[in-house]
């Protein structure tokens, strides 16, 4: 069996595309006419320095996926068993599937990176080696809970995502702890719930389309499940909020019959990134990948990390006074955590009304409050898809 991989935001290059466009110029000029540019010179050229710009750098990458894709089917004749796609490599997966037509998967994506565009004053970081529970855990410690978990891309690449602020106060925490951390350039925190206006636009625009019947199954970066027909509508606005659960969804592949991988489009991030989330899924007593993705686009080449050196050469004792001290807040912070639970269930129920402070809409508990990764109080929003700690509501009695 074999899954074709599109990869997402961060994958784009000055000069990719160069021969697809020549093999294919009907699409290329189809592509052009409709976002109202040259895609040739913008990907080949650039003048303009607009390829990294979200807004631009979406519609690029659908369309030499999507070329890439036809130029793949061309070539060997044979569909794939799977399809999956990373952020926004997703919307070539669902184009390939079937979903939607080359044109209507342009409209999307331009839309998409208009929308996310416009998200101000976020950033985003790639955090490589600690485990995400073991990010999330520090990041809790040291009261960077509006730092939210974006990417889920391996066993120890992570990504967060949050505002300017607090991103830099946390790259200075994790790299403190012997953490590898790449500062990415992305225009906002994307895949958290900062976007959650731009999901909402998203999710009227989407109301505009029709989306045909899948051919291929196609994994979720929400769920990590293969598409249920009637939800991809709902689950491309998700997206733009919710984590991508990438480590999960290479583990789903990895349980189906002798799964093979191919990467089609620029680059190979998202191939490198198979072994290390291989070994995990190999490791596991169950064949299911270790994740604790519960909460909270781009990616990192792991081989980034050979670039940046650890911090320092740090003493055993140091670290023995860490593992121990990191011991105890965890037990004092799960203590916290269930008081938080216990009070929270006693006053609120399920279907109360609740405000993110921030954000300018009302949420709807749909869940009672619970306590994820031992230690954070939470409870899930029924409009949001998504939980939220209990520290960032603003509970009815104090609206």
């Amino acid at each position: 069996m074999i899954t074709y991989l599109f990869p997402g935001q961060g994958s784009q290059t000055r000069g990719m595309g160069k021969q697809l466009f020549a093999i294919f110029p009907e699409e290329t000029e189809i592509a052009s006419d409709i976002l109202g540019y040259s895609i040739v010179t913008l990907c080949t050229e650039d003048p303009n320095n607009q390829l990294d710009r979200t807004q631009f750098t979406q519609s690029a990458l659908f369309v030499v996926n999507a070329l890439s894709y036809k130029l793949r089917l061309a070539e060997s004749g044979k569909l794939p068993n799977f399809l999956v796609g990373h952020s926004l490599g997703e919307y070539n997966a669902l184009h390939s599937s079937g979903a939607f037509s080359f044109e209507d998967g342009i409209r999307l994506v331009a839309k998409r990176g208009e929308l996310m565009s416009r998200s101000p004053n976020g950033a985003m970081g790639a955090v490589i080696g600690p485990a995400a529970a073991d990010i999330r855990t520090m990041l809790d410690f040291h009261g960077l809970s509006a730092v939210y978990i974006a990417n889920y891309n391996s066993p120890h690449q992570t990504i967060v995502s949050g505002p300017k602020a607090d991103i830099e106060k946390s790259k200075q925490v994790l790299v403190d702890e012997g953490a590898v951390y790449v500062s990415l350039n992305t225009s906002g925190a994307f895949h958290s719930p900062y976007m959650v206006s731009a999901r909402e636009e998203f999710a009227r625009y989407l109301e505009n389309f029709s989306f045909s019947k899948l051919t291929i199954p196609v994994v979720c970066n929400v769920n990590a499940r293969p598409y249920r027909q009637k939800e991809i509508a709902s689950q491309l606005a998700d997206q733009i909020t919710s984590p991508v659960r990438w480590s999960e969804s290479i583990g789903y592949l990895l349980s189906q019959d002798e799964m093979q991988f191919e990467e089609l489009g620029v680059g190979r991030i998202l191939t490198k990134l198979i072994p290390s989330i291989r070994r995990e899924y190999q490791a596991q007593p169950d064949n299911t990948p270790k994740n604790s993705n519960i909460q909270d686009d781009r990616q990192v080449d792991p081989s980034l990390a050979s670039q940046f050196s650890m911090k320092g050469d740090r003493t055993d004792e140091r670290s023995s006074q860490f593992n121990t001290q990191f011991t105890v807040d965890k037990e004092k912070l799960a203590a916290e955590a269930r008081k938080k639970v216990e009070r929270w269930n006693r006053l609120y129920p399920v279907g109360a009304k609740v405000r993110i402070p921030g954000y300018d809409m009302e949420l709807t508990t749909c869940t009672p409050a619970v306590i994820l990764f031992r230690h954070r109080a939470a409870v899930y929003m029924q409009d949001y898809n998504g939980y939220f700690a209990l520290d960032e509501i603003s509970s009815p009695a104090e609206r």
